[in-house]
């Protein structure tokens, strides 16, 4: 079981009069080994990276710049610009095919950091499918679409720091159609759409070891982000890995079920949908969120977000009109005026919240798509 625990608050520093708070924490990462020891002791101390800066509310977009210093092999890793300041190798051991490292990980955590002053962004994922079907014979595991789909849905509503999975839909996502998508995201209340495809679930035997019923396999997948204003694709990723079968050739796999996902396959899947995640928080963490103006009644405002995307009562929000246009080669382009209207949060709902608009006399001309942004509190 992962070990995480604090291990020493310093004392409160001032550097120009700005207070600093470090943390020292002891983490235990683990990782499936198969192809290298390297490889898994690697992916063992990202592990312990990411529990740390999880635990101490840092930036966990900022662990993608630490992965090329994390590949070489040292007892001690010293870091300048990151939020992680230094990590100290205290042991590793392997047990039971799992490579596993204890770090002593100092942390400065940013009070600026775009998770921090903005609203957590809504995503749709569509369900992501099987390219090829017949590769889902081994274990019967033709749900593993659907299956993978919800195991990233809880990643991201779990972890995540910019990010909130509400809802899933089987609608095909088509970057071609953009009017369609934007369409799809409004009925979702998502700024961004998620889908992608699992490519390939081949398995290989071991051809090395002495047991002839180790089979390994693969689980490679592709992402797609798509903006939910414009329906502009916006990042696209391929994403393997590769780990023990340790289920019977004849077996049918419940892809759904604990003993798949605590089997060093499953763990395997999870590691990829957490770099998904991560990809996520790296790419569109520190775009703005922009909750939309859903409804008006007088001096009231609803907007559709709430108590799930951090929105809390007394925040302020400065308005934006919507003026979208198509331009002269038919691409719908977003655009946004800034207007002089500020609102407060008066009440909170768990998707949706009420404002007043602190501005009553200007409250006729806010209409339903008109966007917002958090400011910021100094």
């Amino acid at each position: 079981m992962r070990n995480l625990r604090l291990i020493l608050l310093s004392s409160l520093c001032v550097l120009f009069t700005t207070p600093v708070f470090a943390a020292w924490y002891e983490v235990t990462g683990s990782a499936v080994q198969l192809e290298s020891e390297s490889a898994a002791r690697q992916n063992a101390l990202e592990d312990a990276i990411f529990q740390a800066m999880s635990y101490s509310g840092a930036n966990i977009a900022s662990i993608h710049g630490l992965r090329d210093y994390l590949a070489t092999e040292r007892k001690e890793y010293q870091f300048s610009g990151s939020e992680v300041r230094h990590v100290s190798i205290i042991r590793s051991y392997k047990r039971d095919g799992k490579y596993y490292l204890t770090a002593r990980i100092d942390v400065y955590p940013s009070a600026k950091t775009c998770h921090k002053v903005q609203y957590k962004k809504g995503l749709l994922l569509s369900e992501f499918t099987l390219t090829s079907p017949q590769h889902a014979t081994l274990g019967g595991v033709y749900q593993m679409g659907q299956s993978f789909t919800r195991m990233l849905q809880r990643q991201i509503n779990r972890q995540s720091q910019s990010f909130v999975a509400a809802d899933i839909t089987r609608v095909p996502v088509n970057p071609g159609q953009p009017d369609t998508m934007t369409m799809l995201a409004d009925d979702n209340d998502a700024q961004y759409i998620v889908s992608g495809e699992i490519t390939d679930l081949t398995s290989t035997l071991d051809q090395k070891g002495r047991n002839d019923d180790n089979i390994h396999r693969q689980f490679a997948a592709t992402l797609q982000i798509m903006d939910g204003k414009t329906g502009e694709v916006l990042m696209q990723n391929n994403y393997r890995e590769i780990a023990l079968w340790p289920f019977s050739r004849v077996s049918q796999v419940d892809t759904h079920s604990a003993r798949f996902w605590q089997s060093p396959y499953g763990q395997a899947v999870q590691r990829v949908s957490r770099n998904m995640m991560l990809d996520l928080e790296s790419s569109l963490s520190c775009r703005a969120s922009l909750p939309q103006v859903v409804n008006t009644f007088g001096n009231t405002v609803q907007i559709n977000s709430g108590r799930i995307h951090g929105v809390q009562a007394g925040d302020r929000l400065a308005l934006w009109h919507s003026a979208g246009f198509i331009d002269q080669n038919g691409i719908p382009r977003n655009r946004m005026v800034q207007t002089d209207i500020t609102l407060t949060v008066d009440r909170v709902y768990e998707k949706s919240a009420e404002l007043q608009v602190e501005q009553a006399e200007l409250a006729s001309s806010i209409q339903p798509g008109d966007l917002l942004t958090k400011q910021i509190q100094n």
